[in-house]
């Protein structure tokens, strides 16, 4: 890579087609660690594509970025598909989503590649169920999903609609790092590539078949036109408002109130800082809305509306949820109905991550699923259903989801969609409804027919150049002095995932893990509890997963205290 100063000049003299960042470039001049901060790497390119902080420089997003990664991506696209390569583009609410989307578009006309793009932004699921609808070799999807308005990102599929695997992505990285960011990209002109055909705005079709296809998971379809569940929804200024919206009005909820001031789309997220629903905080206009509302349920999409979070009216207030408890708690309502009904297939089969609770696990032995777990990342669950699909059997599986709020039912797309995850929540808080139960009993009588589990996760923030470096010194000191014990409690096996091995501290005795290379480690501590630890592959930060397990929820809670202080204690922080 070349010298940082001379990155910074030969940006300021080239990088001239986007204001905003010749006025940045402008505002850094003498700034020594600002110019190190945007040139001293390139912006990494992973299995997931590109995600990082919007701005001037290599690493940062901007429009060259994009076209330099959209050139590399075309050159993989063409290879692969000799033969009327085609590839489906969509985008959420964040800032320059709609100009990335535009400039991929024109980048991949310039290869001679045809362009389906939707007319306006469109949740990320909907970019999976596209490439498969329209039959595309590839897609792409602009978005950093929940990160602070500062972030954007730029998300790559194949042609399964599932996201790019990781031999692909190492294909797409190679191609890109050999093309001139500013010299080597092949640039068509917007204008006569949409009106000579070369990209193409994605018909109204396509996204009525998309709700067809959502609304086929419903398990009992008119349950909800009678129930009288009231909702209280927040698409958090993101692209779930219009299908969510939808889908709701379809299976017959009429009283849908949408949080004013999160309804429409806003890049700055001004009033949800962190659009994840995952934090308490993301949810607190919706919270202040149920005040004044009262409804049954509060429903909370991120901007790319492939998550949801929910809370439920309670004793004291509203009481949020957990992914875990939410996915779990589908996963009894999906496997209990659909064996009532008869539609369970045979041999069912139901994909978690490893961060995932393992009451899935209970549940799935419950009703004859087998589990397959997966590393962390929707597009690995996606993989399982390709490889299903490949076999024609695909109908064997039932459900899937991670712990981070994804969910999805159905093999019509082949990523975390909260489109259909609202409906089914919103169709299971009707059904108990109808037998006198409300979510929150629904889930107490799931804790005490599968026993206590209680999950945490901590995360700690390690930006710029040196959190990086700071993410790698701790895994590298766990896996040189891997803990003895954690919070009291010894650790009986280390699954090391990134070395493909799993020990027992004990005995020395070592077994190989088949599952594909990654950052993380598992520690196995006694009753089904267990620390897992691994660097984000999306944001800034090292991810801690605590699981615990009690006789009761303040016991399970309070190991899972002391597992975290101990744990905070041993990685530094």
């Amino acid at each position: 890579m070349a010298d940082i100063n001379t990155l910074y000049t030969l940006w300021k003299e080239k990088a001239a087609d986007d204001p905003d960042l010749q006025k940045e470039l402008s505002e850094i001049a003498g700034d020594s660690e600002g110019i190190s901060d945007r040139f001293y790497r390139n912006l990494e390119f992973g299995t997931g594509g590109l995600r990082g902080v919007l701005g001037a420089g290599t690493n940062r997003m901007n429009i060259y970025t994009v076209r330099q990664t959209t050139q590399g991506f075309a050159e993989y696209v063409k290879e692969a598909f000799p033969k009327s390569p085609s590839v489906a583009i969509s985008y959420d609410s964040r800032n320059k989503s709609e100009l990335f989307a535009k400039e991929s578009a024109r980048v991949l006309a310039g290869n001679g590649i045809k362009v389906h793009l939707y007319r306006e932004l469109m949740p990320t699921p909907m970019l999976s169920f596209a490439v498969r609808e329209l039959s595309c070799s590839a897609g792409i999807m602009i978005t950093a999903s929940h990160n602070p308005a500062k972030y954007n990102g730029y998300k790559v599929y194949g042609s399964d609609g599932c996201q790019l695997t990781l031999d692909a992505a190492e294909i797409v990285l190679a191609k890109i790092a050999k093309t001139d960011i500013f010299e080597g990209v092949k640039l068509a002109d917007w204008n006569s590539s949409l009106s000579g055909g070369d990209i193409n705005y994605i018909s109204d079709d396509v996204c009525e078949h998309y709700y067809e296809c959502v609304k086929a998971q419903s398990i009992h379809p008119d349950i909800c036109k009678d129930s009288g569940l009231k909702i209280v929804y927040t698409p958090l200024n993101g692209t779930g408002n219009k299908p969510v919206r939808t889908i709701l009005s379809r299976i017959g909820i009429s009283s849908v109130t949408v949080v004013p001031e999160q309804e429409y789309p806003d890049g700055n997220f001004t009033t949800c800082p962190f659009p994840n629903p995952e934090i308490k905080e993301a949810l607190a206009k919706g919270l202040e809305l149920c005040k004044k509302v009262s409804p049954d349920l509060l429903l909370a999409t991120d901007p790319d509306c492939d998550r949801v979070g929910i809370a439920v009216p309670g004793d004291s207030g509203y009481v949020l949820f957990s992914g875990n408890e939410v996915g779990a708690m589908l996963l009894e309502y999906i496997c209990s109905e659909r064996t009532k009904l008869g539609t369970m297939p045979e041999e069912p089969i139901v994909v978690k991550t490893i961060v995932t609770t393992d009451l899935v696990k209970a549940i799935a032995k419950e009703y004859g699923a087998h589990v397959i777990d997966v590393l962390t990342g929707f597009k690995f669950i996606g993989e399982q259903i390709g490889f299903l699909e490949s076999q024609n059997e695909e109908e064997r599986y039932v459900f899937g989801f991670e712990e981070s709020y994804g969910y999805l039912a159905g093999t019509y797309v082949r990523d975390k969609d909260a489109v259909v995850a609202s409906m089914l929540i919103c169709e299971m808080a009707a059904y108990y409804r109808s037998k006198g139960i409300s979510l929150l009993e629904a889930r107490e009588k799931m804790y005490k027919k599968y026993g206590i589990y209680c999950h945490k996760q901590n995360s700690f923030t390690c930006e710029g150049e040196s959190g990086m470096e700071r993410m790698s010194e701790i895994m590298a000191n766990l896996r040189s002095t891997p803990p003895v014990t954690i919070g009291g409690l010894s650790v009986m096996r280390i699954d090391d995932y990134k070395q493909s091995f799993s020990i027992a501290p004990e005995t020395g005795a070592k077994t190989v893990l088949t599952l594909p290379k990654s950052d993380v480690i598992a520690y196995m501590l006694p009753d089904n509890a267990s620390v897992i630890i691994r660097p984000s592959g999306t944001e800034p930060k090292i991810k801690v997963y605590f699981t615990t397990t009690g006789k009761n929820r303040a016991e399970a809670e309070a190991l899972q205290v002391k597992l975290a202080d101990d744990f905070k204690a041993v990685i530094g922080f």
